[in-house]
C-alpha cells in the first residue's frame, strides 16, 4: 500500500486541531471520554506531549483533521502505533490503509525499525487496512480497565 504523503507529524500550534479528533478516538475505543477525568487536563497534555515528541502525525485539510495517528510505546528497537482514527464522513474510502502505511513508513525512518500495533478483535474494517499495510497478527491479549 502507498504511504499517503498528506500525513505529516503534527506541530504545536496544531493541537486545538487535533485534539476533537483524538477525543472522538478516545471515546470510540474506550467507551467513556477522556474528557471525563479533571476536565481533560491530563489527556491533552498526553496529546501535547506526543506532538512535542514528533509522534502524532495526522492528514489535516482546510482545519479539518481526516486522519491521525500516535507513536506511542517507543524504544530504540520497536514502537507501537495506537490511535489510529479516521473522522466518519471519510470512513470507506481507504485513508485509514494509505495514512497508516505512511505512519508506518514514518517510524520506522524515524523512531524504530520495527512498528507494531494492537486492535480489537471487533473492528473488521480496521484488521483489513492494518492487513493491507503489512501487518500480520502474531497475538491476542485482553485489556482489562478499572
Amino acid at each position: 500500500m502507498a504511504p499517503e504523503p498528506r500525513v505529516r507529524p503534527v506541530v504545536p500550534a496544531e493541537l486545538d486541531t487535533l485534539l476533537p479528533a483524538a477525543v472522538a478516538m478516545f471515546t470510540e475505543e474506550v467507551g467513556v471520554s477522556p474528557l471525563r477525568v479533571d476536565g481533560g487536563a491530563g489527556y491533552r497534555a498526553r496529546v501535547a506531549e506526543l506532538v512535542r515528541a514528533g509522534q502524532s502525525l495526522a492528514w489535516i485539510e482546510r482545519g479539518e483533521v481526516l486522519f491521525k495517528a500516535e507513536i506511542g510505546a517507543v524504544s530504540r528497537s520497536a514502537c507501537q502505533v495506537q490511535g489510529v482514527w479516521v473522522a466518519p464522513a471519510h470512513r470507506g474510502r481507504g485513508l485509514g490503509t494509505a495514512g497508516t502505511a505512511a505512519v508506518v513508513e514514518y517510524a520506522r525512518s524515524a523512531i524504530a525499525p520495527v512498528v507494531s500495533l494492537y486492535v480489537n478483535d471487533f473492528n473488521t474494517a480496521a484488521r483489513a487496512a492494518y492487513r493491507r499495510v503489512g501487518f500480520q497478527e502474531v497475538g491476542q491479549y485482553a485489556s482489562v480497565l478499572f
